[in-house]
């Protein structure tokens, strides 16, 4: 195999271990928006995700039964968020920033007591590896053309899509505006805890204090990138990923910890993110109840 050919197979098998976790992430984002709740909690979604993914499959030494408890502890948190914003009506941006905060310092507190560590879980079991990449990966490269077909092919997804746009529309023809938000948000969370699993059981094999790392955020800008699309928010995660593959090869290249560039290095990707939202401005449009609070008895 000649250099450049390796040289390719190597990112693009390196693309295929950074893109799922903000693959997933993203398309959370995009569920719960799309029916109209803005969703900032990802990353905190996400960080209980991967911890409870790692804790339960350290404590059983499963990984698939740690998989869907990243999964469940995604949907608890979204279902918080989800009472917040829609039996209460908060504001649904400073909800999803105190999701946050609270995972943040949850998880911690978790880590040490549970495990005696400020740092790193003990290594956990992973997830078996299927064409040398874990099972959720593949979920990864799937999901968005399936959500692509549901929002664009199926009952469900005219239902997602009017709650969205024009709620009273919906529950005029019968939709249970509410219900259905509700359960978005739920399964939001859900797709944002595999994220989180894909993380400490699928790629690194612990969990790290550090996780997610603000990947949630960088989801956030993908599925806005991706003008709320399935499909566009995937590609804007690959290459969101694509910068992080560079951003590590160009570090290599350059020796830049002996340089003592290493911080420099590792802000490429945040910075091209922040970028890309800023040319992106004026360019995209959320659908038109996006955040607005839905008042089943008001007009």
């Amino acid at each position: 195999m000649s250099p450049l050919a390796q040289t390719l197979l190597d990112a693009l098998h390196a693309l295929l271990e950074f893109a799922p976790p903000l693959v997933l992430a993203a398309l959370g984002g995009v569920l719960s928006e799309k029916s109209g709740v803005v969703n900032i909690g990802l990353e905190g979604m996400m960080r209980f995700g991967a911890f409870f993914a790692a804790a339960v499959a350290i404590g059983t030494g499963n990984p698939w039964l740690g998989l869907v408890a990243g999964a469940l502890a995604g949907a608890t948190s979204a279902a918080l968020h989800a009472l917040l914003s829609l039996r209460y009506r908060a504001d649904q941006v400073v909800s999803g920033i105190a999701l946050n905060l609270v995972a943040m310092s949850l998880v911690t507190f978790l880590l040490e007591a549970i495990f005696g560590s400020a740092g790193v879980s003990p290594p956990s079991p992973q997830l078996p590896r299927i064409f040398g990449h874990s099972a959720l990966t593949w979920l990864a490269v799937v999901l968005p053309l399936a959500m692509h077909w549901i929002f664009t092919r199926t009952a469900l997804g005219l239902r997602i899509r009017a709650v969205g746009e024009h709620p009273r529309a919906a529950a005029t023809a019968g939709v249970s505006v509410l219900k259905l938000r509700a359960l978005c948000v739920i399964g939001s969370g859900a797709l944002a805890g595999l994220g989180g699993a894909t993380l400490s059981i699928g790629i690194l094999g612990q969990f790290d204090v550090r996780m997610p790392a603000g990947q949630g955020f960088m989801a956030l800008a993908a599925m806005i990138f991706g003008k709320w699309t399935p499909l566009g928010a995937a590609a804007a995660c690959v290459f969101f990923a694509l910068a992080e593959v560079v951003q590590r090869s160009l570090s290599l290249t350059f020796h830049a910890a002996d340089l003592h560039l290493e911080g420099l290095f590792l802000a490429l990707p945040y910075a091209l993110t922040l970028l890309l939202l800023a040319l992106s401005r004026g360019r995209t449009r959320a659908p038109a109840a996006d955040g607005v609070p839905y008042d089943p008895e008001g007009r």
